[in-house]
Parts: structure tokens; sequence; C-alpha cells
């Protein structure tokens, strides 16, 4: 009788764990760009600029004070998942599965027909929740290398590649890498859609009108 209790309790436990990389991916799937654009200017925040639900859109569409507001909000999006996990399951894979369905979800909303945003913000509030530090660390490998490459699209797929072995690197371990590697991995695979697109968006304008 005992194994058979055993055992059931495991498989009871193991379903429950589940339950929280479908949260990270309900919650993920909230589009706040969207619904905020469509609330101030009555828009879709998809039919302009790089096509995305993304904050740099939504400054675009609705202002700057807006856009802040979807970046807060899309960063929570992503801590809140990833705390519960941390905090009522405490297993790696849980919490790293649960960041990564986050930014899944973000970036192919259930309630969004499945055209999100690109997925930073996200995985940025699922690394906070873990380990504040490290969200500084990748924050600033992002900064850097877009500000070497000249292109966010590009140094966002590098940056999702190297966000894990740079941590390594700088003696970080256990939940924090693997959270890295699974929603770096989404990040990288999201933003090849935009590998070859000429910016002209904020403060990374490198196309001016004039010279088309």
């Amino acid at each position: 009788m005992l194994p058979v209790t055993f055992f059931a309790i495991r498989v009871k436990t193991f379903m429950i764990n589940f339950l929280f990389p479908l949260l990270g991916y309900l919650f993920g799937s909230l589009p706040f760009s969207i619904w905020v654009t469509r609330f101030v200017k009555n828009v879709d925040v998809r039919d302009a600029g790089s096509g995305h639900a993304t904050t740099t859109n939504t400054i675009r569409q609705a202002g700057f004070g807006w856009g802040a507001l979807v970046l807060i909000l899309d960063i929570a999006k992503g801590f809140f998942p990833v705390y519960l996990a941390v905090r009522f399951s405490g297993e790696t894979w849980v919490v790293a599965l649960t960041a990564a369905f986050a930014v899944v979800g973000h970036c192919w909303p259930l309630f969004a027909q499945f055209r999100g945003g690109m997925g930073l913000a996200t995985a940025g509030g699922g690394i906070l929740a873990v380990a504040p530090l490290a969200f500084l660390v990748c924050l600033g490998l992002l900064i850097l290398l877009t500000l070497t490459m000249r292109h966010s699209a590009r140094a966002s797929v590098v940056a999702g590649i190297l966000f894990a072995p740079v941590l390594w690197l700088l003696n970080f371990r256990g939940d924090i890498l693997w959270l890295t590697f699974g929603a770096g991995l989404v990040i990288a695979f999201r933003f090849l859609i935009d590998w070859n697109r000429k910016y002209r968006e904020l403060w990374l304008d490198r196309e001016k009108k004039a010279a088309e």
C-alpha cells in the first residue's frame, strides 16, 4: 500500500508542477501592448512599425507614457509566474519551463491570434524573479551587443544565445542558468524573423527618410 501511495503522491506533484508552465504561458499571452493601443488610439499596435506587439511600437503609436506602462506590465507577466514557481515548486526544471513558456506566450499569445511581441521584457521579468543581479548582467549584455552590432534584432539573437554562458562564466549556478538557457533560446528564435530588417525606430534610427 505504501508504494502505491508514494507513487500517487509523486504523480500528483508532477501534475501540479506542470501547472506552473501553463500559468506562465497564460500570463505571457496577455497582450498588453495591443490592449493599451486599442484603448488609447483605437488601433492595433501590430499594424505599424515592426508589426510586432512591443513596447517600442506602443511608444510610437500611443506615446512614451503608455509605452512605459506596457513595459512594466510585460516585465510583470514574466515575473509573477516564475516567482510562484520558485515559491511553491522550487524544482529547477519547473522554474526554467515556466519562464520559457511565459516568453512563448508573449511571442505567440493565445489571446491575440498568436501574433505577439518579441519576449525580451517578459524574459527579463522571469530573470528578475530569480536573480536581480543576473537581470542587470543580461540587460548590460544586450545593450552592449546592440551598441556594438547596431542592429537590435541580431543583437537580441546573439544575446539570447549568450545569456546562460555569460552567467556561468560569472559563477551563477542553479535555476538562473537553466532559466536563461530556455528563455534565451526562445528569444533567439523569435528575433530571427527580423534578422534582415532595416531598423527605423526610436533611438536605433539608422536610416533617415531623406536617404530613401
